[in-house]
């Protein structure tokens, strides 16, 4: 053992390029000597310089590092380097969106006002007829080739700024939903006098071209839509559009609000009854948005929570929530007698509590009672707890045809301020749940309060498939300012008549302009949240999935802020923000990169405030090191525009240097046309950012000498005569980015790369490109290498780049990155060359790469595999090939295992046969299936409802197969451990040893590892990257449903006024006893109790 030491000791100080810290490492360098008389350590380190050596010889060749570097250094006594004041961005960054959330805000209020006075200039009348553009009817011929009745031509023309949409931006169009007259005398009344707000429509978009829909949702169920456009129905012949249902429109109309839905489940709402109850539950809670609380309970002679572990409290109306209980719907049953009383009692004692907590909305109360009958007043219940102030409203369902409990049910409603609605069959549920949200609405309409409402992040959707929307990078995220209408008319004025809400929808890609991306650095970023806590905009925000065409997550509107900043456990930055705090805030996190792949670890500082006259508030990070410098340096405008106009300069496309959208003339220029319109004063309104243009001046100067340099490598026919470097770029600190193609454009192998569909690879508006942000993490002076993970695992080629920087200390900002794309062929090969050579004299080398007892590789920093003998192997992660080696090399801490974690994922669900899909399974459950639901067809007689059964039947039935469904999970990254160069270790595996060496390669983020393979290690546990869903108990669930987070509640509340009249309060729809009915009802009655 003592000889072992001794040759070990030598060994180490002969080569003298090992760090010291070796000779401390124990029995792991022990072991080295069992393995170097397998694989000399001074071979592979001889292959490792030699190939390192080359690689970076062409890397800084190609990429002309060394001369950007050069040119840099020139002006490092002329510029001047500062400190970036987080707080100064972070409140400049507030008043410009305020601003423009300002200008929005503006445009939905001249809708009001508009629509108020239009209607009150209007006389109804029952018998109007006026013919309006219909949006699913225009341009339609019948088979006669003439216009369809309210069709009628109507011009479109493509528009880039509408998705390249066909629309008229003289005129609006008018959807009425599928299951709605066109031609009712309320919507054609209301048609008519909203034909006003056209003018206003168009104004709006003259003064703001950055505007996109605008529109105005009617009580009646029409919708008006600014720019005219095309609509379209589904498959089934329907489009499932009903503005009343959207959030804008239910939280402009209503204050937040406190329910609970009470459903009978007694004996008699078996089959039918039980299966509209259902639906009306779900419609109800369509109604509920993230402001307000409920419960639902149900009841027969005892007192069922749907949800058991929620007793006696009430949770946030959110995605999340409302999932949850909508799949508990299917579990309630009907059996026993129904005690009202009791759950009513229950109902008003969990609203009392609640709200004596200050845990709810703390604004208006009300209780749905969906019930097929009720066989007395219980006045003494609402005497005891509701009377005389009436705070709770009561909102009775009367399920079924019969109508003997009709006056009963009406008087509760009468009593207690509510309505009263009797659903009859499928088709009649949403417009009678609709019905409440007008009562809930009459006190801010005899208050006349406009309350302006602005919804959280969010797709629509059924309009973007209405409107067949067709987007590569799918639906576009938005939020909406939205105002109530009200009549001002006299006679109606204690009626409080809704009629209906006005909106403005804004991408949130509009405040991404807005956003000093140059200022937050390489790694900073800017987001905003809801007074929720939800995120509005945020880069770690992925609301969408699926590769091909993208789709919304399940619940991608109501990802928290703590759910991306999840190292900040005590949610103090979230807290601060969401009670509209200005301050900072410092912690250490962790960001991934290249498709979550790759890990990068920082200390961010975070400055927040709120944003005036809206619910939302602002924050940006700024990464400490080199993203808290900025540096200005300064050329003379001729030189800048001169070399900026180059044909092989781009500028980032979602950064602001020009707003262009401000004035519809400057829409067709490019970013770099209108700088140089601003510059000579040629168009002197347009709104630049003078000090950015200054600085892109500079860089333009500084790598103009790039171009020609690119150029004779290019036109040199010795050089690159194989083409293995295909492309030469670079990128600044200002979104300036050069490129240079060394083979023809069809000769690329990634033919994506530095182009839009490559997301990650170019300057956007919340991320500089991933090659960039790598680089600037490496050791000054060396280059970072990777196999990019393209859509289809592209693995023909490797990326190079590395950092450039103005001065030789920490503090000296990152001012640009240089690199070049070569081929994968091209780069393996150079490795494989480098590895036939060996110092011995007679050139007989004692290894090689070709033995086959020999397995080599080369690995990047984070574990992926660039150069293997197994192509197949190429681009996997080495502990997928070598579990036994990533192990140990885990156990040696050459590489360290972070754990992180994902709340936005997804996970896969098998769904399973229900008991639904089991009894279609022999004939006569088929039989009885379709003549159920031919007979409840029958009964409705109405094809809309009937395509709605079959949805809703499709949609609750699954077919034994899987389904992606919210979800936490944990999956590691792996980074090496920087200051570790070279180790070799043996593996213990049944028997045998397995020996290996790991080597860095000079200049680089590359290890070269060779494993002697004559041991079978195979049976060794996978090193896999694979997330792991985080499992919960029952306990844990219910504490998660339990759990509130701090909330800011809106500062608007209007839950009565004493001028309501509360006997607007509904009527019985009385019975429609049909011979279909009459007939029908005994079979159906027979066949469902089956």
């Amino acid at each position: 053992m003592q000889w072992n030491w001794m040759v070990l000791l030598c060994h180490i100080m002969c080569c003298s390029s090992i760090p010291l810290f070796w000779i401390a490492v124990g029995m792991n360098v022990a072991e080295a000597v069992g393995s170097q008389q397998g694989i000399p350590l001074s071979v592979v380190k001889l292959w490792a310089s030699a190939f390192g050596g080359e690689i970076k010889s062409i890397s800084a060749k190609y990429s002309g590092s060394q001369l950007l570097q050069k040119k840099y250094k020139e002006f490092e006594k002329s510029v001047r380097v500062e400190e970036i004041d987080g707080m100064k961005v972070v409140k400049n960054l507030a008043v410009q969106m305020e601003e423009m959330f300002l200008r929005k805000q503006d445009a939905t209020r001249r809708l009001v006002e508009a629509a108020e006075e239009a209607h009150h200039q209007h006389e109804e009348n029952p018998d109007l007829q006026y013919e309006y553009f219909n949006a699913v009817l225009i341009n339609e011929v019948d088979e006669e080739g003439n216009n369809v009745e309210l069709g009628g031509e109507f011009l479109l023309e493509p528009n880039d700024h509408f998705d390249n949409l066909p629309v008229n931006l003289s005129l609006s169009v008018v959807q009425v939903p599928t299951n709605m007259y066109n031609k009712d005398p309320d919507i054609v009344n209301g048609v008519y006098w909203s034909e006003a707000l056209n003018k206003v429509f168009v104004d709006n978009f003259e003064r703001d071209p950055s505007l996109i829909w605008q529109y105005f949702g009617s009580a009646k169920g029409f919708f008006r839509q600014y720019p005219g456009v095309k609509w379209h129905p589904d498959e089934h012949g329907v489009i499932g559009f009903d503005c009343r249902n959207r959030k804008w429109y239910i939280q402009a109309a209503t204050s937040p609000k406190d329910v609970i839905i009470l459903v009978d489940v007694s004996g008699s709402m078996k089959g039918l009854r039980l299966t509209i109850a259902r639906q009306t539950v779900a419609s109800i809670l369509d109604t509920l948005g993230d402001d307000d609380f409920f419960n639902i309970l149900a009841y027969n002679q005892e007192i069922h929570y749907v949800e058991p572990c929620l007793n006696g409290t009430l949770v946030r109306a959110d995605r999340a929530n409302k999932l949850h209980f909508r799949e508990h719907l299917d579990k309630l049953f009907a059996k026993g007698i129904g005690l009202l009383g009791e759950a009513l009692t229950e109902a008003f004692t969990i609203l009392n509590d609640f709200n004596q907590t200050g845990r709810g909305s703390g604004c208006s109360q009300a209780i749905m009672l969906v019930t097929d009958g009720a066989t007395k007043m219980y006045d003494e219940v609402f005497e005891k707890f509701n009377w005389p102030d009436r705070k709770v409203r009561i909102f009775p369902y009367l399920i079924g045809r019969e109508s003997a409990f009709a006056d009963n049910l009406k008087w509760m409603a009468c009593a207690n301020k509510g309505y009263f609605s009797q659903i009859s069959t499928l088709a009649d549920v949403q417009e009678n749940v609709m019905r409440y949200l007008h009562v809930m609405s009459r006190p801010k309409v005899i208050d006349h309060e406009h309350d302006t409402v602005w919804t959280e992040a969010y797709v629509d959707s059924a309009l973007s498939q209405a409107h067949k929307v067709k987007s590569s990078a799918g639906p576009s995220l938005m939020t909406t300012v939205s105002m109530p209408v009200f009549s001002t008319k006299n006679e109606t004025k204690n009626q409080g008549i809704l009629l209906g809400v006005v909106g403005t929808d804004i991408p949130l890609q509009e405040l991404m302009t807005v956003i000093p991306k140059h200022l937050l650095g390489i790694h900073g970023y800017a987001f905003a949240i809801t007074n929720n806590g939800y995120i509005l905009t945020h880069p770690d925000l992925r609301p969408l999935y699926q590769v091909g065409r993208k789709r919304r997550k399940p619940l991608y509107s109501s990802v928290d802020l703590s759910e991306v900043e999840w190292e900040d456990r005590d949610d103090f930055l979230r807290n601060a923000m969401v009670n509209r705090r200005t301050g900072t805030f410092s912690m250490e996190a962790k960001r991934t990169v290249d498709k979550g792949k790759r890990l990068l670890k920082m200390h961010n500082d975070y400055f927040f405030t709120d944003i005036k006259g809206t619910p939302f508030s602002v924050g940006v990070a700024l990464s400490r090191g080199h993203g808290k410098y900025f540096f200005r340096g300064n050329v003379s405008v001729e030189a800048g525009l001169h070399d900026l106009e180059q044909p092989d300069v781009a500028l980032a496309d979602e950064w602001t240097y020009c707003n262009i959208l401000e004035h519809n003339e400057h829409r067709s220029l490019t970013q770099i046309q209108a700088i140089k319109l601003y510059l000579t004063g040629r168009k002197p309104h347009l709104n630049c950012d003078r000090e950015l243009i200054q600085e892109v001046l500079f860089d333009a100067v500084v790598t103009a000498p790039l171009e020609a340099y690119w150029t004779s490598l290019a036109l040199n026919k010795s050089e690159n005569s194989d083409k293995g470097v295909e492309i030469a770029y670079l990128g600044t600190r200002t979104g300036l980015s050069r490129t240079n193609l060394f083979v023809v454009p069809e000769q690329l192998s990634n033919q994506d790369f530095l182009t839009a569909k490559d997301t990650e690879g170019v300057f956007n508006g919340d991320h500089f490109p991933l090659w960039y942000k790598r680089a600037a993490e490496q050791v000054p002076g060396t280059f970072v290498y990777s196999i990019p993970f393209g859509q289809a695992e592209n693995k023909t080629v490797v990326l190079a780049s590395t950092a450039i920087q103005l001065l030789d200390d920490r503090k000296s900002p990152i001012v640009a990155a240089v690199g070049i794309q070569m081929k994968l062929e091209f780069f393996q090969r150079k490795f494989w060359t480098a590895c036939r050579q060996c110092a011995a004299l007679d050139g007989k080398c004692s290894i090689s790469c070709d033995n086959e007892d020999i397995n080599c590789y080369l690995i990047d920093n984070n574990g992926f595999i660039l150069v293997t003998e197994d192509h197949a192997q190429t681009g996997l992660f080495f502990g997928e090939v070598e579990r036994a080696v990533m192990s140990k090399l885990l156990q040696m801490g050459s590489f360290k295992r972070t754990s992180l974690y994902d709340y936005q994922a997804l996970c896969k669900e098998y769904a399973g046969s229900s008991d639904s899909s089991r009894t279609l399974s022999n004939p006569f459950s088929v039989v009885r299936w379709l003549l159920t639901e031919l007979i409840i067809f029958l009964l409705e007689f109405n094809l809309y409802s009937w395509w709605n059964v079959d949805l809703n039947v499709k949609a609750q039935r699954p077919h034994g197969k899987t389904r992606m469904v919210p979800c936490d999970t944990v999956y590691p990254a792996f980074v090496s451990e920087r200051t570790i160069k070279e180790t070799t270790g043996n593996i213990e595996c049944e028997g045998c040893v397995r020996s290996f060496v790991i080597q860095q390669i000079p200049s680089s983020n590359l290890f070269m590892v060779v494993v002697d393979n004559k041991c079978d290690c195979s049976s060794a546990p996978a090193v896999s990257m694979d997330p792991i869903e985080v499992i919960h108990n029952e306990s844990q669930k219910c504490d998660r449903l339990k759990f509130q987070k701090d909330r800011k509640k809106p500062e608007s509340c209007h839950p009565f006024h004493a001028e309501e009249n509360a006997m607007e309060c509904g009527s019985a729809t009385g019975l429609s006893s049909t011979l279909t009915a009459a007939l029908c009802s005994p079979l159906l009655a027979f066949l469902i109790s089956r």
